[in-house]
């Protein structure tokens, strides 16, 4: 399904016709707030909370992530203090919150089910 502007408007138009859905997707991406990786470190990107999950990527330093929902992991030390709590970024892909300057030492989304 692709997307495409409308000329001589701010609408987006899903190509299926559904402009309702293109608008919530737009919204869902203007709510996405995303955090810098500490500077100066490449970080793993794990299949799950902890070390003990394989390695999916790493970051590159200078990145930003999302946070969609965070998860009670391995506890770890990074530049940003020891914690317990791990940040999904993607579907099956978690970082550590020790290396995600997100402002706070406690949960800042949703738990992860």
């Amino acid at each position: 399904m692709g997307v495409e502007e409308n000329s001589g408007t701010t609408d987006t138009v899903v190509k299926d016709g559904t402009e309702a859905g293109a608008r919530e997707a737009t919204a869902l991406a203007a709510r996405t707030v995303v955090y810098p990786v500490a500077p100066g470190y490449r970080v793993n990107v794990r299949r799950g909370p902890g070390t003990q999950y394989g390695i999916v990527r790493t970051l590159p330093a200078g990145s930003s992530v999302p946070v969609y929902c965070q998860k009670a992991g391995e506890r770890v030390s990074g530049p940003y203090g020891t914690s317990n709590i791990w940040n999904n970024i993607a579907s099956g892909e978690f970082v550590s919150d020790t290396y995600i300057r997100t402002g706070s030492d406690g949960y800042i989304a949703p738990r992860c089910d």
